[in-house]
């Protein structure tokens, strides 16, 4: 994984009143709500015997080991030691692990890194999803690296083959371009148009005309995706590492076509069981993919409908040299 990045790793109803234990990123983590209702996060192993912190209680602003009942600040900092009685200051020694947090569009963030910046700024989301937008949702466990996830998401030469019966109907098996446009360093999109094979080769990113309307893809590292269908549909994707062969996909239709509440959320809910359908073809063949992570250099050989994997691997093995491989 990437360190040093602002993760989505929870949707927010899954952190309530009780601390929850979770894997992400390959750490036992626990998150809890202080009495401000703000999300922390910490290794999930009290500093003084190793318990399970999620196996404890909230207290207030502190989480509480279960095993002698030593409470901890958000900050990590041990604040009281029953053991040594509640006017004796804990020893500097104890102290947790943490990760910020931040909590937004329904999602929970952390910043996965030893040490945050400073100016710490908060993490990206798509700006053009406002409150205008409702959405239905799936959570889906994927036996898969979360790199090769993402890249499934951003490959369009699958959709003839994986989804013959689904959104790949009409045998258009001949990609042009894609044409890949770099909003920053961080977050690209791509434009694809595909067509039934006529007997001529598919066009260059240059020769392909990018429409009004046209459909097209968005990524913001390291783990977020859209689909932007339309101006009032849209498919957006959290790819959560778990561990290094294991993630959980956070799958939403997000519409604003109908807005009446009743027949909004029913609408909503209704179009997820497609959607899932859709992500289960992909993962039956994703989950066979070896190696399990993806690589900018893998003894793969690659076409030209697979820039955006391209570029999403050169990006990432950018960051990887940057932050440090983990």
């Amino acid at each position: 994984m990437i360190p040093n990045q602002w993760y989505v790793v929870l949707d927010s109803t899954e952190v309530k009143g009780r601390p929850i234990g979770v894997t992400r990123l390959g750490e036992r983590l626990v998150f809890w709500r202080d009495s401000a209702g703000k999300v922390h996060c910490a290794r999930d192993k009290c500093a003084h015997r190793g318990a399970a912190l999620s196996k404890g209680k909230v207290l207030g602003d502190h989480i509480q080991c279960p095993f002698h009942g030593f409470e901890y600040a958000p900050d990590g900092r041990a604040v009281v030691l029953p053991a040594l009685g509640r006017n004796t200051p804990a020893p500097e020694r104890f102290h947790l692990a943490t990760y910020p947090t931040y909590e937004a569009h329904g999602f929970i963030w952390i910043w996965w890194g030893e040490k945050p910046p400073a100016d710490l700024r908060p993490p990206r989301f798509f700006d053009d999803l406002d409150d205008s937008f409702t959405y239905g949702q799936v959570r889906d466990p994927w036996n898969a690296h979360y790199s090769r996830v993402i890249e499934n998401q951003l490959d369009p030469i699958h959709l003839p083959f994986v989804h013959h019966n689904t959104i790949g109907r009409g045998g258009r098996t001949i990609v042009d371009g894609p044409v890949i446009r770099w909003v920053d360093e961080d977050m690209f999109l791509v434009y694809v148009s595909s067509r039934v094979d006529d007997g001529i080769p598919p066009r260059r990113p240059e020769e392909v005309e990018i429409r009004e309307g046209q459909v097209y893809l968005e990524f913001i590292f390291p783990n977020l995706w859209q689909n932007h269908i339309s101006e009032d549909v849209r498919v957006v994707a959290a790819f959560v590492p778990v561990d290094e062969e294991h993630t959980l996909l956070y799958l939403r239709f997000y519409q604003r076509f109908i807005r009446i509440p009743i027949l909004r959320d029913l609408v909503n809910w209704l179009a997820m069981p497609f959607n899932r359908f859709v992500a289960h073809q992909d993962r039956r063949v994703v989950e066979t993919q070896v190696p399990k992570p993806s690589a900018l250099q893998m003894g793969e050989q690659l076409v030209q409908g697979d820039r955006p994997v391209v570029e999403y691997r050169r990006r990432r093995h950018e960051l990887l040299q940057q932050g440090g491989l983990r």
